[in-house]
């Protein structure tokens, strides 16, 4: 192993890069609580308003596994900065938008500068810290921030609709990205490119349109159902999409995700492993904002203050995962007990009715969920990047990326689709039954299927998964990317 050099600004660098994955994060879910404001204000109907959330999901992950390798081939801090700017400026049209139409465009635009900055936040992480033990201790303050994104999103929404207006919850981004753009001059210079390196424009375009249509296909489900034209005609489009990929990879020289990054079985587990909690718990954290407001008639701040045990939880034990648990226990049973714990807090919140409450039932779900997360995200972020050749860290940056967003987006969608149908079936049992109490049958048979849904992909990852023996776990720690920096 050469001797590198250390960056001595590196954990100032690790809190501009973080400072900028919780801007990334907490939009996924920031708009959320202020969206009924939002609503108001525009004066748009009920049946596209799912669009200022999905408008972001799509464009963002869809593009992520593009922004990576950009990153590769033009240089991680030059499109990090580029990101940071685009994302400033999307932020301030979405803010100051009077229109319905560039309120979408500005998400869209988000979504876009979004997806060239997390990868190579990711990827300079990666390559800041080439010591094996400052190395965990990095991902494990990467990780616990985009764990707690989503929850700190919620609670701000809420602060700024509440004290402020709605548009204040794109405005605010600007405080995020300024500082984080000055402070990217403490990255290390990116690399020449090689004359030789070239685009895999085919890739590019199968992957992104691939992904495109499966998350759009998904998110229309809700709206359209699943058996209408054009769900049914974007999703198999997409898979198809998806298959060409594979097999322009298979044959490119330089390809966009060059497939030994996801034919190992450690990495294709961590993957499997984010896609899936996203699907259960960040899918579920939708509903229960909706169950606060709706059913306990909390207000947006209070309904964000909610969230916060969720969030500090994951904040502990990300930590705790990252410098004590992984080095000891290796990825395999962390990430399988992450899911079963995310199953868990699903059955939790299962027993949700009318009279429950918020500590009954809700706090125990979310505090579970939290250490189910927080044992999940540093070790699935630390495989799922662990030993990948320097020049593919940026793609496998995205990758980590591309299967958190996917997975909450879908599982959005999914969790949305089955709530509705058990509502509209309640209802057409018995057509005078008050609407809130046909809404507990909905959060009763969704979050029933979450359950079932990280039990089984518990089991999976546990065969994808394995963990080494101590020695070889420890050698494994010590094999990480080497860069001068």
């Amino acid at each position: 192993m050469s001797e590198v050099s250390v960056n001595p600004r590196r954990w100032l660098i690790l809190a501009v890069v973080g400072l900028a994955q919780l801007m990334v994060v907490l939009d996924a879910t920031i708009v959320n609580i202020a969206l009924p404001s939002a609503q108001i204000d525009l004066g748009f109907a009920d049946d596209v308003r799912q669009w200022v959330i999905s408008a972001y999901a799509i464009a963002f992950g869809a593009l992520l596994l593009l922004g990576g390798r950009l990153g590769d081939e033009f240089g991680r801090r030059r499109l990090f900065v580029v990101g940071l700017i685009g994302f400033a400026v999307a932020s301030a049209l979405g803010g100051l938008a009077q229109s319905f139409e560039l309120l979408i465009a500005a998400r869209v635009l988000q979504g876009v500068f979004g997806a060239l900055l997390a990868p190579a936040a990711l990827s300079i992480v990666a390559t800041t810290f080439t010591d094996p033990a400052e190395r965990g201790k990095a991902f494990g303050v990467f990780s616990a921030v985009s764990g707690v994104g989503a929850g700190i999103g919620l609670l701000l929404g809420g602060v700024l609709t509440d004290l402020l207006s709605w548009r204040w919850c794109l405005l605010v981004n600007l405080a995020f990205a300024l500082p984080a753009a000055l402070g990217a001059r403490m990255i290390a210079r990116d690399e020449a490119r090689s004359k030789s390196a070239k685009l895999d424009i085919p890739g590019a375009l199968s992957v992104s349109l691939g992904l495109f249509l499966i998350v759009f296909g998904v998110s229309n489900a809700e709206q359209d159902g699943w058996s209408s034209p054009v769900t049914l005609s974007t999703l198999i489009g997409g898979l198809a999409l998806l298959v060409l990929f594979v097999l322009i990879e298979r044959k490119g020289s330089q390809p966009l995700l060059p497939l030994r990054v996801i034919t190992d079985r450690a990495r294709a587990g961590a993957y499997f492993a984010v896609a899936m909690l996203g699907v259960t718990i960040f899918g579920a954290s939708l509903f229960l904002t909706f169950y606060l407001q709706q059913n306990l008639g909390y207000t947006p701040m209070r309904s964000g203050l909610a969230f916060m045990p969720m969030n500090l939880t994951i904040l502990v034990v990300s930590g705790l995962t990252a410098t004590k648990l992984l080095p000891r226990f290796g990825p395999r049973p962390l990430i399988t007990a992450g899911l079963l714990l995310a199953g868990l807090a699903s059955v939790i919140f299962a027993q949700m009715n009318a009279d429950s409450g918020y500590a009954a039932v809700v706090l125990p779900g979310l505090i579970v969920a939290g250490v189910g997360a927080g044992l999940l995200f540093p070790t699935s972020f630390a495989v799922g990047t662990q030993g990948v050749d320097r020049h593919d860290a940026g793609v496998a940056s995205a990758t980590v990326n591309t299967a958190q967003q996917l997975g909450g987006s879908i599982g959005i969608a999914l969790l949305s689709t089955i709530f509705a149908d058990a509502v509209h079936a309640s209802l057409v049992a018995d057509p005078i039954q008050n609407p809130v109490l046909a809404a507990i049958d909905g959060y009763e048979r969704m979050f029933w299927w979450a359950a079932g849904i990280s039990l089984v992909s518990a089991v999976v990852a546990a065969l994808l998964v394995r963990s080494p023996k101590p020695d070889v776990q420890q050698e494994k720690q010590n094999d990480v990317i080497q860069v001068h920096v």
